[in-house]
């Protein structure tokens, strides 16, 4: 039985609408019994508000099945030296942070987090920019530079940091690998049985041939075919929507 990533924004849901067929993707995959994670790297929605998000589209899943990337940039801050930590992000972010034990502080921290927020601001850059020129360490949530309506994303809100300090953040997000070794832990599953569900070949479909999992890409999304040109590698397999994978 094949376990199961699957991205959330152009597989399942377009703008908090159902993608025709999705619902009945992931009603099968929980009547065959597959383990299942929803992986999103928008990190200001917590578990809970990504199942309630869900749920207002038609498919009804437990917080359980969701992983993102706050929870992901909290689990790989576990494994480092160091508990105090300057955010900027939402309260999605923090709680996640608050809950592997570390401090949030403008205080001589250790870290410098960088997740999405709508009230970013003038003082944000330069407390980041200052701490990380002190020694503190640049983490950011995803390298995503905008969302839907071109909103700005994460990357975006690193940008300015990056050139006032000449230094980049480790990105946690896809297309890193660290991300989905992270989803795989919290699915308790290992690489060689599990497939990867996504529309972005750049993000979801990277970051599952580098972590070594089976990829699919669907084409209701981001990724045309034609982009497949534009990259070295190729997921495993294609299909149109949700509704036609038949791998899983």
């Amino acid at each position: 039985m094949k376990s199961v990533i699957c991205d959330i924004d152009g597989v399942l849901l377009h703008d908090n609408k159902l993608i025709p067929g999705s619902e009945a993707f992931i009603h099968r995959l929980l009547e065959q019994g597959n383990p299942l994670v929803c992986l999103t790297n928008y990190p200001a929605q917590t578990a809970k508000d990504l199942a309630n998000r869900l749920n207002a589209a038609g498919i009804n899943l437990s917080e359980e099945h969701f992983y993102t990337s706050a929870m992901a940039t909290a689990d790989f801050l576990r494994h480092q030296d160091g508990k105090k930590a300057y955010v900027i992000g939402e309260g999605a972010l923090t709680h996640e942070l608050y809950k592997q034990g570390f401090t949030i502080t403008d205080i001589n921290p250790d870290f410098v987090i960088v997740g999405e927020t709508r009230s970013y601001n003038w003082d944000m850059i330069h407390r980041g920019a200052r701490f990380i020129a002190e020694g503190a360490r640049f983490i950011a949530t995803n390298p995503d530079t905008h969302g839907p309506n071109h909103s700005p994303a994460c990357g975006a809100l690193c940008a300015p940091i990056e050139r006032i300090t000449g230094k980049k953040p480790f990105y946690v997000g896809k297309p890193s690998a660290w991300i989905v070794r992270s989803a795989l832990n919290h699915l308790g599953s290992h690489a060689s049985e599990t497939v990867i569900v996504g529309d972005n070949l750049k993000t979801d479909i990277l970051a599952g041939f580098q972590a070594g999992l089976e990829t699919v890409m669907v084409l209701s999304g981001v990724s045309r075919m034609d982009d497949l040109d534009k990259h070295p590698f190729r997921p495993n397999h294609i299909f149109p929507c949700a509704a036609e994978i038949d791998v899983v």
